[in-house]
């Protein structure tokens, strides 16, 4: 996603760490937030419920006690009222600032558009929509990705009506992001894993050498545990099997990756850790239900 011109000739820089730049309208308020040195540790908090999706550079992520995690452009995180982050910058400099946005929306707006969702689109199980009072961390999709692009630009420009406009893009915004939320590969309980919870240091490994060749035995060792160990364990506590965590985080980097128009399919798929080109293709046709090739073109036309 880009920041639209009218933001750069309105904004000033006031600090280096995660300066600030907000538009309000009735319902919702974006924030822009923009480092430009290395930092860690910085705290966030928001009194509504905060959609933050990455737009340049990367940042890791503290939430509560949970395992820290990167969070890289192209990807999304919902946090509920209240939630305390604590951001690391590792990666921030002058010349290659990390941005971020932060939307923040009314309770009120979202209870409607839930409410509305239940009664005329209802689950198939039974169970009712509902906003997640945990955190969610997702890759966005080409819908989300448009969706989000046209929002930055509603709210940095100067139109009489942009109120109207942005309300009914939030709607669909929000609609699209629960719905993201039932398709989700994997219930990503490991944002819940615990700093002291054995798995918590394979999980950091994992995702901090996603390029490298990881083999289940390797990892086992890594936990002193054997093989049929550490595959039973790691199933009971994550949902997914060691080799389907590995391919979800995987996919999950290379889906953020193709949204730079600039990397080509063979960059992408090696830098995510594929060394088979038809590989990469099956798994991410079957997460994001089109080839690789297809979803970098549809993100360059959005």
């Amino acid at each position: 996603m880009e920041l639209s011109s009218e933001f750069y000739q309105q904004r000033t820089l006031q600090t280096l760490v995660e300066n600030q730049t907000t538009y309000a309208l009735n319902h919702a308020e974006m924030h822009i937030f923009e480092t430009h040195q290395e930092a860690d540790k910085v705290l966030l908090k928001f009194h509504h419920p905060v959609l933050a999706s990455m737009l340049v550079g990367k940042k890791v992520m503290h939430l509560r006690d949970s395992e820290a995690f990167a969070f890289l452009p192209g990807e999304s995180l919902i946090l509920p009222a209240n939630e305390l982050m604590c951001i690391d910058f590792p990666e921030a400099r002058m010349d290659k600032p990390t941005r971020c946005l932060a939307m923040t929306i009314d309770d009120e707006m979202i209870t409607q558009v839930i409410n509305h969702m239940n009664e005329l689109m209802p689950k198939t199980d039974h169970r009712e929509w509902q906003f997640t009072p945990e955190n969610f961390h997702f890759t966005n999709d080409a819908a989300i990705h448009q969706i989000l692009q046209r929002l930055i630009f509603l709210f940095t420009e100067n139109h009489p009506s942009k109120d109207m406009f942005v309300d009914m893009s939030l709607k669909e915004l929000i609609i699209r992001v629960l719905q993201t939320g039932e398709r989700q590969i994997y219930n990503d309980k490991t944002l819940q894993v615990q700093q002291s919870h054995r798995l918590a240091f394979v999980i950091r490994f994992i995702r901090e050498n996603l390029s490298e060749p990881l083999s289940i035995e390797e990892l086992a060792r890594k936990v002193h545990m054997s093989e049929s160990n550490f595959h039973r364990v790691f199933k009971n506590e994550l949902g997914v099997s060691p080799v389907q965590f590995i391919n979800n985080e995987r996919i999950k980097l290379a889906t953020s990756l193709l949204q730079n128009s600039e990397l080509s399919i063979k960059e992408v798929y090696l830098e995510a850790g594929f060394n088979s080109l038809s590989y990469f293709n099956r798994l991410f046709k079957r997460e994001n239900h089109m080839s690789p090739s297809a979803f970098q073109e549809r993100m360059k036309q959005a």
